[in-house]
């Protein structure tokens, strides 16, 4: 029997659906939390979370077999695509510190690179619930690469600040601080 999502269902319950019991791999909590959450028309991820249409329907059947989960979400209407030149770029940056061995690491990066794309902080445009998530599924999949953020720097500008200085430029800005609500906090006046 297969439970299907609907999209006036709430984040909660859809997440109740998509619960998984039990886990095949850590990814599969966060995946059903960015699923509910996409599915509620929340973070910014497109059509197929970001994934191609086979990729999607691979990962929905690994992972949430039974579910119908729709391939459409009203959640990706919020993208600032004048960041998809670093797409290629965020890609091989998170190749490059991915953990050996997983089945689904192509899936995750993608849907991170996605969330790259939004506004707001990685994990809210992602529509993950907390940035401990966030911090947690970073350090599952990309282990080095989330040990080299030992100052507790916002992930999203984290990674471009990664790819400055990869490039050797050292000075390097979040790709959105003008629009994040936490802008007074991070850039405020020093007193």
């Amino acid at each position: 029997m297969s439970a299907a999502l609907h999209l006036q269902d709430t984040r909660e319950h859809i997440y109740s659906l998509l619960k998984p019991q039990p886990l095949i791999s850590a990814n599969q909590e966060w995946l059903a939390c960015m699923l509910a959450s996409w599915c509620d028309g929340q973070g910014v991820l497109p059509d197929c979370l970001g994934l191609e249409s086979g990729q999607f329907t691979a990962l929905k059947n690994r992972f949430f077999p039974g579910v119908n989960i729709p391939d459409h979400a009203p959640s990706g209407s919020r993208l600032d695509f004048g960041r998809m030149l670093e797409k290629q770029d965020l890609v091989n940056l998170l190749k490059q510190y991915a953990r050996p061995g997983l089945p689904e690491t192509d899936w995750m990066i993608a849907v991170i690179v996605a969330g790259c794309l939004g506004n707001d902080h990685l994990w809210q445009d992602l529509g993950l619930w907390s940035r401990a998530q966030l911090s947690a599924m970073l350090q599952h999949n990309f282990p080095e690469l989330a040990a080299k953020n030992d100052k507790d720097m916002k992930w999203k500008k984290f990674l471009y600040k990664q790819l400055c200085e990869a490039e050797g430029i050292y000075v390097c800005r979040a790709p959105s601080c003008e629009v994040c609500i936490d802008y007074p906090k991070c850039f405020g006046a020093e007193e």
